[in-house]
């Protein structure tokens, strides 16, 4: 049996993975998931995409003829345009309907594997001790907080690692952030060019020819 510390440390840390990416990805997630199931809506996405083809397909055709020229073809290809239309936008509502529908009960199940299970396992397990340490180890304020709300003295209560273990998450969750954010200024830094060695400056002509010496006076 999975002890009850690790239970509430993986829930804390489903929820501050949710609550830092985002509910949506994981929506996005679980809903092509489902759409590869026989039971989801796979046939519908097909038969939209399909309908989406056929309709562009016939838009370049009606383009392509003339209206005063071929006026029966024209109006033809009208009518079937228009038709694929109308089954196309019937097709991509359901499957709008569907998503929304998933995307409620997708958020449903997820609070109640993460948020509602942590909030019913503090309710059941509030006498429980997650872990034990011996008495007279912290005074009696000391202990009645690490017992807080209705845990006996000598053991932490749930709520009291849950908020532990909350904590290190969020911070260990920052400094993994701040590593790859820092991770990712330094490569995109550009090494620094090489400083060109200087060059001695060449003598100029009248420094390569020596000045004459001037005659002593008498």
């Amino acid at each position: 049996m999975v002890s009850l510390l690790v239970v509430v440390f993986l829930i804390q840390l489903a929820c501050h993975l949710i609550s830092t990416i985002g509910s949506k990805p994981f929506n996005d997630l679980l809903w092509q998931i489902y759409c590869r199931l026989p039971i989801g809506p796979s046939n519908d996405m097909k038969e939209q995409v399909r309908l989406r083809r056929e309709v562009v397909r016939l838009k370049r055709e009606m383009n392509a003829v003339s209206a005063q020229d071929e006026f029966t073809r024209w109006a033809k290809i009208r009518r079937q345009h228009d038709k694929a239309l109308a089954e196309h936008d019937k097709k991509a509502a359901s499957v709008s309907s569907s998503r929304s529908s998933f995307d409620t009960k997708a958020s449903a199940i997820r609070w109640t594997c993460t948020s509602g299970l942590r909030l019913f396992l503090q309710f059941w397990h509030a006498k429980t001790p997650v872990f034990t340490y011996p008495r007279g180890w912290f005074p009696w304020y000391v202990e009645y907080v690490l017992g807080f709300p209705r845990c006996p003295y000598g053991g932490v209560s749930i709520n009291v690692w849950s908020m532990a273990c909350g904590t290190a998450i969020a911070l260990m969750g920052d400094v993994v952030i701040y590593a790859m954010q820092y991770v990712q200024e330094m490569r995109g830094i550009p090494q620094k060019e090489k400083k060109a060695m200087p060059m001695p400056a060449q003598k100029t002509q009248r420094e390569k020819t020596p000045m004459p010496v001037p005659a002593e006076l008498d």
